[in-house]
């Protein structure tokens, strides 16, 4: 129970965070590879990675309507997976996104974090959304390709 002599301290609600979990059937290594590996990634998420997804690489995923562009900060094999991108139509927010990857059972737990957004800013609050809505999608995507060998992409035609 709070003190109710004790000072509040200040809450900062400028800044917001992404933060997601998923629970997969695979084992830590094969979705560490989803995520680190260019190719294997294009099978789940963007259509095609342009370079390496090696630390301090700059990689750019491309789909049909758009590009994105992903700074690898760090990548410790069947554990961790980082790095950064812009949101946005000019892409002036940048955020930090970590994967972290941990053996659960006969599976694996993932926790993703993006962020901060700078609700405070122009765009931010719109950033924010669209990495909310990009994440959950993408988390949908990465389970059918892992758990259940399904390609869960919309196709053009």
């Amino acid at each position: 129970m709070r003190n109710p002599d004790a000072p509040l301290l200040p809450f900062d609600d400028s800044r917001r965070w992404v933060r997601m979990w998923r629970r997969l059937n695979a084992p830590p290594q094969r979705v560490f590879r989803a995520w680190a590996d260019p190719e294997e990634l294009a099978r789940w998420l963007p259509v095609q990675v342009e370079g390496g997804l090696a630390v301090g690489a700059r990689s750019v995923l491309t789909w049909p309507d758009r590009r994105t562009a992903w700074d690898v900060k760090r990548a410790e094999p069947y554990r961790v997976f980082a790095f950064r991108r812009a949101w946005g139509p000019d892409e002036a927010i940048q955020s930090d996104v970590q994967v972290t990857i941990t053996p659960a059972g006969y599976g694996t737990r993932i926790d993703l974090e993006d962020g901060p957004f700078p609700l405070d800013e122009a765009g931010g609050l719109d950033a924010w959304a669209e990495a909310v809505e990009t994440w959950t999608d993408a988390l949908d995507l990465l389970r059918a390709h892992l758990d259940f060998s399904v390609d869960l992409r919309p196709t053009r035609t």
